[in-house]
């Protein structure tokens, strides 16, 4: 079984995507522990509770230094006996100690096709008012591997969303999570827990 801690840093729209879904027993043999936010007043701590599921704060800040931060954030993925972790809006680097300790064992969502629109300084609107500068006809999302980089781990999934001469930031930001966000997630966390992913030479193989 994948217990999960899903780690978010503001509405949790992805988050609610997975309750569904697993609500609805569509991810297979997975179940959503704890969900884990650096920011108090994140709704997705909201959304967590409207389903019983636990919730839990780490925030940098209340800590002396990296080692005692390092040592809480992963006190509470033990107390939870977690043994995958997904990012789903999550803002805060995870330590490199965590993404070592879950290695293949973490993924993220991010709202662009990467390579493009990513790493370091491309989150929420930002990622949308880039692709529309650019001018783009195209965009989507990706689920892939955390590693030590910044969205530079081993791609599992990406989906592709239109863009058009209208669009605003919001506007895209919208469409890409209703078309490519809340479809992608939850089916690479299903194949993961169907056993259909795997990583080989830093690069992922889907197994049929």
């Amino acid at each position: 079984m994948l217990r999960i801690a899903v780690i978010v840093s503001g509405g949790g729209t992805n988050l609610q995507a997975l309750i569904d879904r697993m609500e609805r027993k569509e991810l297979g043999d997975v179940n959503i522990e704890v969900v884990i936010s650096n920011r108090k007043d994140a709704y997705a701590l909201e959304r967590a509770k409207k389903h019983g599921i636990a919730t839990a704060t780490i925030i940098k800040k209340d800590y002396a230094n990296q080692q005692e931060f390092e040592e809480a954030f992963m006190a509470i993925l033990e107390q939870y006996k977690v043994n995958f972790i997904v990012l789903a809006g999550c803002l805060m680097m995870i330590p490199e100690s965590i993404v070592n300790r879950y290695e293949n064992r973490i993924i993220n969502i991010h709202p662009s096709l990467i390579p493009s629109f990513c790493g370091d300084g491309y989150y929420g609107l930002k990622v949308h008012e880039a692709a529309l500068k650019r001018g783009v006809k195209i965009t989507g999302a990706t689920v892939h591997f955390v590693d030590a980089g910044c969205d530079t781990g081993p791609i599992i999934l990406q989906k592709a969303v239109p863009v058009y001469q209208e669009d605003t930031p919001e506007i895209l930001q919208k469409r890409v999570m209703e078309q490519a966000e809340w479809e992608i997630l939850p089916k690479a966390v299903r194949m993961i827990a169907d056993g259909l992913v795997k990583v080989e030479n830093e690069k992922v193989r889907i197994l049929k």
